[in-house]
């Protein structure tokens, strides 16, 4: 390390020429070297030094040269974040990976929409950062983030998100075409979307034409009636439900009554939480035409026939079964074991698949 020696001789010695020169060779000698973290360290110290009081287009060409170095100093990248001008923070922030998530937060929380502009592009974005994006963020900052495919959003995120949506189509066309956006909420964007935006989904989004389509059919009618104003009956029922489960008092009571007074959103929330599993596979069970997963949980949570028939009516299309579907529904029901319903779930649990596999592909549950 005898050049950085030199570099540091020349730091204290050099005119304001020779140090910028300095400078760009202790940069492209990082760039293009292999170093440890400790000697990583010392080229930031020289960096640092080096860069004082160098001009704005300097400033903003080492920080160019410095955002996509995957082993650039963490402390000349922090510095150059934090830049008040946008144009040295802004490859850094929307480049480097050596950035981590506090400082990303803290950046998002303190500087400009320019700043937070450069951040809503990055590759990812975790949860953490999104909510401040989503929440200090300006309509383009917004805009940006939520077209963002590798951001990741917060279940408030995207509630503050469907707020923000209500008053520009092209957050809720964005919203609508992100494929991690839960079932619940995609259902509240298509209840306010225009009729623009419902036909861009449709179109934009082909592999979810018939979970659009079905929105766009039910929500100005059926799922009207069920849900109440889309953007706050499903979050009343975590309230009120998760209120109950917090006391221990959330039992089979409940969920009949929730089921027999047509109690969608609270029927969901209470079969989540009991199930501990997310809503939006307890709400694809519950709705879906095949009732074999509803069967699963309401056996595993080891209700009765009664409830589990008002849960089966609550979720069929206009509250309507066939006797004969009825029937064959109650046979099975009666041939699935407790024990090895609450076994599929623990290997749900521990397996950790995705919400949208839901539970298929799940054995078999019937008593052996």
């Amino acid at each position: 390390m005898s050049h950085l020696k030199e570099l540091n001789d020349a730091i204290s010695r050099g005119s304001s020429e020779s140090r910028l020169k300095a400078l760009w060779h202790a940069t492209d000698m990082l760039i293009a070297g292999r170093y440890t973290e400790d000697q990583i360290w010392i080229f930031g110290e020289v960096i640092g030094r080096l860069s004082e009081e160098i001009e704005l287009a300097a400033r903003s060409e080492l920080a160019k040269r410095l955002a996509r170095c995957d082993h650039a100093p963490i402390y000349m990248i922090n510095k150059l974040a934090f830049d008040d001008s946008i144009d040295v923070a802004s490859p850094v922030l929307r480049y480097s990976e050596r950035l981590e998530v506090p400082a990303l937060v803290a950046n998002a929380r303190s500087k400009s929409q320019g700043h937070l502009l450069a951040i809503s592009l990055r590759k990812s974005i975790a949860e953490p950062v999104t909510d401040v994006l989503v929440a200090r963020g300006d309509q383009q900052v917004v805009n940006s983030v939520t077209a963002n495919v590798g951001a990741r959003f917060s279940e408030s995120g995207f509630l503050r998100l469907i707020r923000r949506a209500e008053n520009d189509c092209i957050i809720a066309e964005h919203l609508g075409q992100r494929r991690d956006i839960p079932r619940h909420l995609f259902q509240q964007i298509i209840a306010k979307a225009s009729a623009d935006v419902k036909r861009k989904l449709e179109g934009e989004r082909a592999e979810a034409e018939s979970q659009v389509q079905g929105a766009v059919t039910d929500v100005t009618g059926a799922l009207h009636s069920i849900f109440g104003p889309a953007s706050k009956s499903y979050f009343n029922a975590k309230r009120t439900v998760g209120a109950k489960h917090q006391l221990g008092e959330l039992n089979e009571a409940h969920v009949l009554e929730y089921a027999e007074t047509r109690k969608l959103d609270e029927a969901i929330v209470a079969l989540s939480l009991l199930c501990a599993l997310p809503v939006d596979v307890v709400e694809r069970a519950l709705l879906a035409a095949n009732k074999e997963e509803l069967l699963i949980l309401a056996k595993a949570l080891d209700l009765s026939w009664n409830t589990t028939m008002a849960l089966v009516f609550l979720g069929a299309a206009e509250h309507r079964v066939l006797a004969k579907d009825l029937s064959e529904m109650e046979k099975a029901f009666v041939q699935l074991d407790v024990a090895t319903s609450k076994k599929v779930l623990k290997i749900y649990h521990s397996r950790k698949e995705s919400v949208d596999s839901g539970l298929r592909g799940l054995p078999q549950l019937h008593a052996v």
